[in-house]
């Protein structure tokens, strides 16, 4: 009996655990929403509450989408990081393809070399890339946000530990019936490998969505800034404690990344548990 409820209180605290971290997780996006529905004088006043009293999300919304081209940034967004995805994975899938499938010499080596990489962050490399793209002459355009990024170590490594699942008969019979390399890569590989697709999709879209530091060092135009850009550009083109329409638009930013994990929140969970399961 005791073991019954050893047991018992174990899953109590296990979930007692998992609650108090969701609370912590989740209560700023709850304060950030609430916010962006409150008048400034409610957000000013001297007691807070969580729900507003009376109604602001009207003008806070309004103020957001029309104080700065807020919906130009969400677009500029779009493009930045669908763009980067989609040269993302005609890179990664075929490198990934040939380090898990593919018997050549020196893979191990370069497998290696990927994952060394993984412990470089992006900003260390960033002065390079700036001087390269200032000779080059691309900065301040679409190509200098999305070139940086076409290849992923984290995407490579991602889509090889998953490859390494797909039994070798699988890419065995598809040579039997004459197909080529590039056919099995694209027809055969990516199509089974659409949960890890869809899993580095989800890190691949917050990622690059959410990224402030690149864009603004690699753009000065007001055209081509990304979400996170209108947002500041919105707190110095405001009065700078306009809390209510800061809200409104960091919701609005964050809208879609919710609404994309949400939908496609099983295979993202699909892709994790298998790639994390491969040796």
């Amino acid at each position: 009996m005791s073991g019954v409820r050893l047991r018992l209180l174990m899953r109590v605290l296990r979930h007692l655990v998992l609650l108090t971290g969701t609370v912590a997780m989740l209560g700023p996006f709850v304060v950030m929403l609430m916010t962006s529905f409150k008048p400034k004088a409610e957000i000013f006043a001297p007691t807070f509450h969580l729900l507003p009293h009376s109604w602001g999300g009207t003008e806070n919304y309004a103020t957001a989408l029309t104080q700065v081209p807020l919906l130009h940034f969400l677009l500029n967004g779009a493009i930045v990081t669908a763009a980067i995805f989609l040269l993302q994975v005609l890179v990664n899938v075929p490198a990934a393809y040939a380090l898990a499938k593919r018997r050549f010499r020196g893979r191990d080596t370069m497998f290696a070399a990927v994952l060394v990489c993984l412990l470089i962050p992006y900003q260390a490399i960033a002065l390079p890339i700036y001087i390269l793209f200032f000779s080059t002459g691309i900065l301040d355009t679409y190509a200098s946000l999305i070139l940086p990024f076409t290849i992923s170590v984290f995407g490579i490594f991602l889509m090889r530990q998953f490859f390494l699942g797909v039994p070798d008969d699988l890419i065995d019979a598809a040579r039997i019936d004459g197909m080529s390399e590039y056919r099995i890569v694209w027809g055969v590989m990516a199509p089974t490998a659409m949960p890890a697709l869809v899993a580095f999709g989800i890190f691949s879209l917050v990622a690059h969505w959410n990224d402030y530091f690149w864009p603004l060092i690699a753009v000065a135009s007001q055209e081509l800034y990304t979400p996170p850009m209108g947002i500041a550009f919105l707190k110095q083109n405001g009065e700078g404690t306009a809390y209510g329409p800061l809200m409104a638009a960091a919701t609005i930013v964050i809208t879609p990344l919710v609404l994309a994990f949400l939908v496609a929140q099983r295979r993202f969970i699909e892709g994790i548990t298998f790639t994390g399961l491969k040796g």
